[in-house]
């Protein structure tokens, strides 16, 4: 959409609101000045070897072995080799394929996963030193690796000016008991690319069941997620009161 140019031209709007729903108090609204959800890149990482019988790994190149020797290394380069105070970095592996029997050494297996990181610089060493690993244990082995990391959103960062300005907007739909200021989050959003062309805001609607606290119920992707449709007044609240209040606002210029 912003490549076609929907943020252009004399009628582009000035700002954006965006909600999403998030395992917390009902009614809740969460909200960050600045850095507040990561940047995400996908990661695909190929790994072949050369296929045998089970019963005699040493007449091959075994892939799964490899494999499992850089999900491990992987899970070590943010907490050993990287600047832990710039913010957090996240390596996660959440696919593996390989094999098609279980006494066959398969030719290759692909790990599937996603990086999660908030400074640039930093990102810039993550890659080279996952690039790095993923190719000294692969040919430590015996195996040839490939590396495909492909960007999928910037850090989402809401505009402090516009936040401020809000405020009070957000405190009428929540309540002045429900607004919160939240800690970073590692999830990610392409909502980031709006607010790269316009001031944006970011917030997270609280949809637990009364009296339910954050951290009690399923997280967001889990199959046992559920959300109390009763906390969704909440959120047509700040969207509507956004639009007016900052069109009113932008009147009294």
């Amino acid at each position: 959409m912003v490549k076609e140019g929907v943020l252009e031209g004399p009628d582009a709007p000035e700002a954006i609101l965006a909600l999403h729903v998030w395992p917390n108090t009902g009614g809740t609204l969460a909200y960050r000045s600045g850095s507040f959800m990561a940047a995400a890149d996908e990661l695909r990482i190929k790994v072949v070897g050369r296929q045998t019988h089970g019963s005699s790994p040493w007449l091959g190149v075994d892939p799964i072995y490899v494999a499992a020797h850089i999900m491990v290394a992987l899970l070590g380069i943010p907490s050993r080799h990287l600047d832990i105070t710039k913010g957090p970095e996240v390596i996660t592996i959440g696919s593996v394929h390989g094999g098609v029997r279980g006494n066959i050494i398969p030719d290759e297996v692909e790990m599937v996963g996603t990086i999660r990181i908030f400074d640039g610089e930093t990102c810039e060493l993550l890659h080279t030193k996952l690039r790095s690993t993923v190719q000294a244990l692969a040919e430590a082995n015996g195996a040839t690796a490939t590396v495909t990391i492909k960007p999928y959103a910037p850090v989402v960062r809401n505009d402090p000016k516009l936040l401020g300005k809000m405020m009070p907007t957000l405190r009428w739909a929540a309540g002045d008991d429900k607004g919160m200021e939240a800690s970073l989050i590692t999830g990610a959003e392409d909502f980031a690319f709006y607010q790269q062309s316009i001031p944006g805001l970011y917030l997270l609607l609280g949809v637990n069941d009364p009296g339910v606290a954050y951290g009690e119920v399923p997280s967001n992707h889990s199959p046992f997620f559920d959300a109390n449709e009763a906390a969704l007044i909440t959120g047509v609240r700040a969207l509507v009161g956004f639009a007016l209040d900052y069109a009113e606002a932008a009147t009294d210029k």
